[in-house]
């Protein structure tokens, strides 16, 4: 066979072969796409669930035995997953109904003090006490400032909450900032940095939760900085003065 009837016949094949390739990488990229698609529709769906599923296991497994308990007590053989859930809101809404008159207010802010009296509970108690405050941004242990920093090393910046300033190093000024981990902001670490090398920003505590729990997919387009050394001076000045 001559050197013009195969090349005549392996064209054919080439083309086949190239247009199935060209098929397969088709599909192949349709089916990336697909499952990025469905990805990002199902993962914040599965995420939202393992979180709430966490939350709803150690409620319940904190309560229910509790519970299972007290009715075995009561000769009442009932034991039904989720009833510590709904005694822990049965609880909170008690709770909320205490607060909202003056002698419920009186009633646990007596229970509180008992409370902070005893050894190791009351240190654990205040403690968690700030923190939960601290979240809310209600009181004066409020998270008040989202700060930027340079942290674990230089050129590396993360966001963080301004707790407290604080002198070292014969008299040099520090600032105490809560670095949050993602997506759980309630464990974390606490930097002392000079706080001339901390600065403020105008994101407000709600937007910085937003940021930790999404791991940083919400972020503001633009974040505004101010050496904290000169907002927080201004500040101490206006309280100051208003005192």
């Amino acid at each position: 066979m001559s050197t013009a009837n195969q090349d005549g016949q392996d064209q054919p094949e080439k083309t086949r072969a190239n247009l199935w390739q060209r098929v397969k990488q088709a599909i192949g990229a349709q089916v990336r796409r697909t499952l990025i698609t469905g990805s990002l529709l199902l993962l914040p769906v599965a995420l939202t669930y393992l979180i709430l599923r966490f939350i709803f296991d150690v409620v319940d497994g904190v309560l229910n035995p509790g519970i299972t308990w007290l009715l075995a007590r009561m000769n009442i053989d009932f034991s039904v997953p989720g009833v510590g859930v709904v005694v822990a809101v049965v609880l909170l809404y008690l709770a909320g109904f205490v607060l909202a008159n003056s002698i419920g207010r009186k009633f646990i802010a007596w229970g509180q003090k008992a409370l902070l009296r005893v050894p190791v509970i009351g240190t654990v108690y205040s403690a968690s006490q700030k923190l939960v405050e601290s979240f809310s941004g209600k009181g004066e242990t409020g998270f008040k400032r989202v700060v930027l920093l340079q942290y674990p090393q230089q050129g590396n910046w993360t966001i963080g909450f301004l707790t407290s300033v604080t002198t070292a190093f014969d008299g040099k000024q520090m600032a105490v900032v809560y670095i949050p981990t993602a997506p759980t902001p309630t464990s974390g670490w606490v930097a002392i940095v000079p706080w001339e090398e901390v600065y403020d920003t105008d994101i407000t505590v709600p937007v910085a939760m937003q940021m930790v729990f999404s791991g940083g997919i919400v972020t503001p387009d633009k974040i505004k900085t101010v050496p904290l050394s000169d907002t927080y001076q201004a500040d101490e000045e206006r309280r100051a003065a208003a005192s």
